[in-house]
């Protein structure tokens, strides 16, 4: 083992190693409760979006640690998999339903794109093109995008409603007394409302007092209370005659519809999950790396984010074939590198408690509501962080970056936020140099993708 993943090469050792990834699982197990929620909405069964998931982040977790030996363990992407859900399933471009059989197979397609960019080396030169400033705004703009389906799910506030009182989302008509915004604070006397006031503040002190798996502690004891009787949000009754040997004919596998493809928008949502997964995975990869020290040596830590990003490439069409979202690099393994971990076992270890997961399905699934959606926030709150790397000072990547970061979760969509990040950038870039301020360079990649954009608006439509 230790020749294997070059523990003493690597200055460390084998328990430290299985310590680090029992770290990561415990700080991203989260996901295995939390992406059926958001994903159970859209037409795919809950049960199979379980195990999809657990399989998924094993088998492909594994693979970093086994082929890669780098200490990044991968798992369906927060944000992507609500794009997936609330967006391209409720596309409206057309008045062609798009299936979630059609929505794998955007992933699935996606996901070959990786691998071609990748072994390319194109994927590294698109990363290049784009400015750091964007980079950043779109963690962001994903980041205030899940907290609005964390508050929405909870009930914690109402949205969709304008001054006339229509529901967009249900057509309804509701009597909003004059009122003309469309945000409204939810009803706190509900116990799914409370309770998530509960696990959201249970979370954060656990973070504050750097707790180790504190997202995923805050979900089960946000359960627990939900079971206490007068809540009752939970129902630990249903656990009885429940079957804990996996059923693997309830996989989505390989459930994919390739038809009319243009014609319902889906080319917009195949770009959409190849653009922000690039920079995601990016910046997961060369972060973990770096504070790993795996980067010391540039030409050897080079070389090994090349082949994590293949192992990812591949990651992306492997989840859409088990039945779930686009597969992406946890920033969470940041936890398990801070416990020591620098090596494959690392990883290997938290693949393999995925995959030990599979045997809970039951208590996975009886996670309710105002858990997971308490948790979404969490989350909204690490990705809001990188607010700080962007110059707002800078109006030429001011501008850009807060259309980017204001429109996903205004307009409910990732797309346009990513869209109107771009298109604002080069006019603006542009317009500086033209004005003699050398400082600013337009990549040729970046006309590519301002064209792609517009063609997007014009043909597709904002919907898309």
């Amino acid at each position: 083992m230790d020749k294997f993943f070059k523990l003493k090469q690597l200055g460390t050792n084998v328990r430290t190693e299985i310590m680090a990834g029992i770290t990561t699982f415990m700080t991203m197990a989260y996901i295995l409760a939390v992406n059926p929620a958001v994903l159970g909405g859209s037409g795919l069964d809950t049960y199979g979006i379980f195990l999809a998931t657990a399989l998924a982040a094993g088998i492909f977790t594994l693979a970093m640690g086994l082929f890669v030996n780098f200490p990044v363990a991968l798992a369906p992407g927060m944000g992507l998999n609500a794009y997936f859900a609330t967006t391209v399933l409720a596309s409206k471009a057309t008045d062609h339903p798009i299936s979630p059989s059609m929505g794998l197979a955007a992933v699935f397609i996606s996901g070959i794109i990786f691998v071609i960019l990748t072994v390319t080396k194109v994927r590294q030169l698109l990363v290049v093109a784009v400015p750091d400033g964007l980079k950043h705004a779109i963690t962001v703009g994903i980041g205030l995008f899940i907290t609005i389906i964390g508050l929405k799910n909870s009930g914690l506030l109402t949205i969709s409603l304008d001054a006339f009182g229509r529901d967009f989302a249900k057509g309804s008509y509701t009597d909003l007394g004059g009122s003309e915004t469309v945000l409204h604070m939810g009803d706190l006397t509900q116990p799914s409302v409370w309770l998530t006031v509960v696990g959201l503040l249970l979370i954060s002190v656990l973070m504050v007092l750097r707790v180790r798996g504190a997202i995923l502690i805050g979900i089960l004891v946000t359960t627990l209370i939900g079971a206490i009787p007068g809540v009752d949000v939970v129902d630990f009754g249903s656990l009885k005659g429940q079957d804990w040997v996996p059923d693997f004919s309830k996989l989505n596998f390989w459930d994919f519809d390739f038809k009319d493809l243009l014609s319902t928008g889906l080319l917009s949502a195949i770009a959409t999950f190849t653009f922000v997964e690039l920079f995601d995975t990016f910046g997961t990869l060369v972060g973990t790396a770096n504070r790993a020290g795996l980067l010391q040596d540039k030409e050897k830590g080079n070389k090994r984010i090349g082949k994590a990003m293949l192992v990812d490439s591949i990651a992306v069409s492997g989840g859409a074939v088990l039945g779930t979202s686009t597969i992406t690099a946890y920033v969470e393994s940041t936890a398990g590198i801070a416990e020591g971990g620098r090596t494959g076992l690392t990883s290997s270890t938290t693949g393999v408690l995925f995959l030990l997961s599979l045997f809970l399905a039951p208590i996975a699934l009886l996670v309710p509501s105002p858990a997971t959606s308490a948790a979404l926030i969490i989350v909204g709150v690490l990705m809001m962080q990188s607010v700080k790397e962007i110059d707002f000072s800078d109006l030429i990547i001011g501008i850009p970056a807060f259309l980017t970061i204001g429109l996903m979760p205004f307009t409910y969509n990732i797309a346009n936020g990513v869209s109107f990040g771009i298109v604002s950038y080069v006019v603006l870039a542009t317009v500086g140099r033209m004005a003699g301020n050398k400082k600013y360079s337009v990549h040729w990649l970046m006309w590519i993708l301002f064209v792609l954009v517009i063609a997007r608006y014009i043909f597709i439509g904002s919907q898309g």
